[in-house]
């Protein structure tokens, strides 16, 4: 079903068809952490809704891929964190950003930024298409969440001093180990959980919030999910089980 809706995105000219292999990359670490929200990823889930509750100009970039597969769920997230939300694409065209913002818009985003000439603004030292963004969005963000981020930009906008949320199924990735905060989980779990955890948390005082985010340290939680894969399949190597990859 998952498949179909990044599918779908092709079909209708706002995802890409590179956007389709990341979708297949993603899938084959999902499956090693057992296609369920781990909890080092819950613990990145909290310290990420944390951050955002704290940014002064916290901004949520989207995709094509993430407006195929959580684009209520984005815009929901935004409302109770007071984020912006901004298009942000490496395979940009005018169409795209065009057609990504109606379909956030469909499911109520009051405002979509980055799209034409609203992204005049430039991340440094980034050469991409990825670097023109909004100068009332990432520019000038302390908080970005950057789902299904490549790790150029990543360490672009490290480099500018922001504090970059990332979710990213493979541990190993550049863009986990450069984000500030990475939730290993995959986007259809980690935005509806993050969704949740605004909503239990937004009551709490700036103490409690800043607590939870100094108490997270991204490298040993990245190495817990590490050790969690290698104990999953251990344990299933054990127990005789085998592991069959859906074709």
């Amino acid at each position: 079903m998952l498949r179909e809706r990044v599918v779908e995105g092709v079909r209708e000219g706002y995802v890409s068809m590179q956007g389709l292999i990341a979708h297949g990359r993603g899938e084959c670490f999902d499956y090693l952490i057992g296609e369920e929200t781990i909890p080092p990823a819950l613990n990145a889930e909290r310290a990420a809704v944390a951050a955002m509750l704290l940014a002064k100009h916290p901004v949520i970039s989207v995709n094509g891929n993430v407006a195929a597969l959580v684009p209520g769920e984005i815009i929901e997230l935004a409302k109770l964190v007071n984020a912006k939300i901004e298009v942000n694409l490496f395979y940009r065209t005018r169409e795209r950003e065009e057609l990504i913002a109606k379909v956030l818009r469909k499911y109520g985003a009051d405002e979509v930024l980055g799209v034409g000439d609203d992204a005049s603004c430039t991340i440094p030292e980034l050469f991409s298409e990825r670097r023109r963004v909004s100068c009332r969005g990432i520019y000038i963000t302390d908080v970005v969440l950057v789902p299904l981020e490549d790790g150029d930009r990543t360490e672009a906008l490290r480099r500018m001093g922001k504090v970059v949320i990332a979710i990213d199924l493979n541990p190993l990735s550049r863009t986990s180990r450069a984000a500030n905060i990475t939730i290993v989980d995959n986007v259809v779990r980690a935005i509806p959980n993050m969704v949740r955890l605004a909503r239990e948390m937004r009551n709490l005082g700036r103490d409690a919030l800043m607590k939870i985010l100094t108490d997270f340290n991204n490298d040993e939680n990245l190495g817990e999910t590490i050790r969690y894969i290698i104990g999953r399949l251990t344990k299933l190597m054990n127990e005789g089980v085998v592991i069959e990859f859906p074709k």
